[in-house]
């Protein structure tokens, strides 16, 4: 397993596909899998569009609309940061093929950050030939 450390911002996603891809480059790996998983119940971590920023602004906005500030009994006061990060989930899988992710043409892996600014751990599996 390899792992990297993220530094986040109070609330956003951070692009995290560069960091994965250069682990599966390092590894030599043809074919497999790419597991990217993120140990921490505030933060998860998704697969989306990469070309146009607005839709990242927008996941925010609808995880707002999801999940809005009520009187939660969790005396931290960050169980909406809880909940989103429980939407998104804790891992995500990208198939590797010819020794690159094979995501689309418009895809990017992000870190989703609902309790920040924090350095975030992401951890990465990869299984293959």
């Amino acid at each position: 397993m390899d792992k990297f450390v993220v530094s986040t911002p109070t609330e956003g996603f951070v692009d995290i596909t560069a960091q994965i891809a250069a682990i599966v480059r390092a590894a030599g790996i043809g074919e497999g899998i790419c597991h990217i998983f993120v140990p921490h119940t505030t933060a998860g971590v998704t697969i989306n569009e990469n070309a146009d920023p607005d839709v990242v602004a927008d996941m925010l906005a609808g995880l707002d609309k999801i999940v809005p500030r009520l009187p939660y009994r969790h005396a931290e006061g960050n169980s909406p940061a809880h909940i989103k990060a429980s939407l998104l989930g804790a891992a995500a899988t990208v198939p590797i093929t010819g020794g690159s992710l094979m995501l689309g043409t418009w895809q990017a892996v992000y870190l989703g950050e609902f309790d920040g600014p924090r350095r975030r751990t992401v951890c990465v599996t990869l299984v293959g030939r």
